[in-house]
């Protein structure tokens, strides 16, 4: 899941959504250093009771992360993602030694509403640059990942896929 300011208070029922072991890169680059701080500490305590792996983006280290986000080869320790938007980048984040690299985006996304999709096709084939890495992002969905999967992707990252109200399911009677 990536976080940001959009989220609000979904925040916290999208944390409690994700599955175990899952990884949250922490972005909300618009609050002050104190209050960025002050959401991270708070989002640590629950990846750590959840067991969710939690990353930084942005260039300010935090107690607790796991990992960052675009930091190149500056980060030495933790996990290490990588956004690609094209060959070209992709390269770049096997060359920086990424453990992921997600391909973005994918979909139309709400994120990102004047950059060209991927789509499916080109997508799975910058997948296959990364063998094993790559997480789908942008307008991804469980429905969506579905497609995805078989390509070569073995995660997806989201926003509104989190955040979005979780479908009721009906109740069959027996027979």
């Amino acid at each position: 899941m990536m976080t940001d300011e959009r989220m609000g208070d979904a925040l916290w029922p999208a944390l409690t959504r994700l599955p175990r072991g899952a990884g949250v890169i922490f972005r909300h680059y618009s609050l002050p250093d104190a209050l960025r701080r002050a959401l991270f500490a708070r989002i640590s305590q629950v990846a750590r009771r959840r067991g969710l792996v939690l990353i930084r983006a942005g260039s300010t280290p935090f107690r607790g992360e796991q990992g960052a986000h675009n930091q190149g080869t500056r980060q030495r320790r933790g996990l290490r993602t990588h956004a690609a938007h094209n060959a070209r980048e992709v390269v770049a984040a096997r060359r920086q030694g990424a453990d992921v690299v997600l391909i973005s985006p994918v979909f139309p996304t709400r994120s990102h509403r004047d950059a060209p999709a991927l789509g499916v096709v080109r997508a799975i084939a910058l997948a296959r640059m990364v063998p094993g890495k790559a997480i789908a992002l942008g307008g991804v969905n469980v429905r969506r990942f579905a497609r995805l999967r078989r390509g070569g992707f073995i995660g997806y990252a989201a926003i509104d896929a989190w955040t979005a109200p979780v479908p009721r399911v009906k109740a069959s009677s027996a027979r």
